[in-house]
Formats: C-alpha cells, structure tokens, sequence
C-alpha cells in the first residue's frame, strides 16, 4: 500500500479561467505548481457526472446491453443505460430514469458499486456506476438513439471485451466489477 496523502506531493492550483464553456462541457486553463516548484499551465476539462447501470435479469446470467454507434471514434461497441446527471437528481435516480428512458425497463434493485473518474488526469467527470438485479418491463423505450438493446450473456462478456467490442470505460469498470464480485466462471478466463 501507499503511504497517505502528503502535502508536499500536491500539486497547487493558483487560479483555473474558462477558455470555453456550454451546457455540457467547459475548457479551462489552470496555473498549477507541482511538487518540484515549476510552475505552469495546464488546461483542464469539466464535464457533467454520469450514472450508468449493469442491469442483469432475473436470473443473474444475462446483463441488458446497447449495441451502438459512436460517432466521435466512429466505433460499434456495447454499451450500458445511462447518462448524465440532471440537475436536481442524484446519481442513483439518473441510472433509474436513464435505464426506463433508454431500455423500457425498471429495475427491481439498485446498488452503487463503484464511483471513478475516466481520465483523471485531465478530466473532470465522475461516473456512478450501479449494479440492478432483476428488471420489468414497463413500456417502449422513450429515448429512439439509444442503440439496440438485447440481454446478453455475462459469460461472453470477456470474449466481447478482447474482441474490442466493449470499449466505453462506465461498461468496462461496471461489467469487470460484476464479473469479479460474482465470482462468475467467465471472470478467470
């Protein structure tokens, strides 16, 4: 283990200025000190926290996942429900609205798992990831881009991962953390 936090290994930020911002996202640059004493900028990027879930059926063996199109690394990957926190909502209720929304199901049971930054060198954005057993149909999905959604099995999720099938970092963190807290087969192949 790593010695706890000491305050000569902060890094100090003097001041942060936006450079650009809108509903979504805001640039910004900041005067930072490291640990050595140089002084510099660095720009840093904010973003809206998420909340996404794995959501297994009755069973516990097939996970509800969206085969979609992202366009900004013009990738097909299979992805988690979920989104960004609305204001007023807190992450658990955004995974709940997001997983009616998006698949058409309500979970019967939401627990947090985990809480991590994607790129947290750089980034500022928390994603909350929950684990729902067992879903009911509700209705028809509200949100139409949302990918197609199917249950698929834990026990390909591994084969999917090498074959770069499943690249978004909230499903990666989420599935790896099902598989490992299951001590589902699939887990140690």
């Amino acid at each position: 283990m790593t010695s706890p936090e000491s305050e000569d290994d902060r890094w100090i930020v003097h001041s942060e200025r936006p450079i650009y911002e809108n509903e979504w996202i805001t640039v910004s640059m900041a005067d930072i000190s490291v640990p050595s004493g140089e002084r510099f900028e660095h720009h840093v990027v904010s973003m809206k926290p998420a909340a996404m879930t794995a959501v297994l059926d009755e069973s516990g063996e097939n996970v509800l996942l969206a085969w979609r199109h992202r366009f900004p690394s013009d990738v097909w990957n299979w992805e988690l429900p979920g989104g960004l926190i609305d204001g007023g909502e807190d992450a658990e209720q955004t995974a709940i609205r997001e997983i009616a929304e998006e698949t058409g199901y309500r979970p019967r049971t939401v627990e947090h798992l985990v809480t991590f930054e994607p790129m947290i060198g750089m980034v500022r954005n928390a994603h909350h990831v929950f684990l729902a057993r067992g879903a009911e149909r509700i209705g028809e999905p509200t949100e139409q881009n949302e990918g197609r959604f199917e249950w698929v099995p834990l026990a390909e999720i591994p084969k999917l991962i090498a074959q770069g099938k499943i690249l978004n970092s909230g499903t990666l963190v989420a599935l790896l953390h099902v598989l490992a807290i299951s001590g589902h087969p699939s887990a140690s192949k």
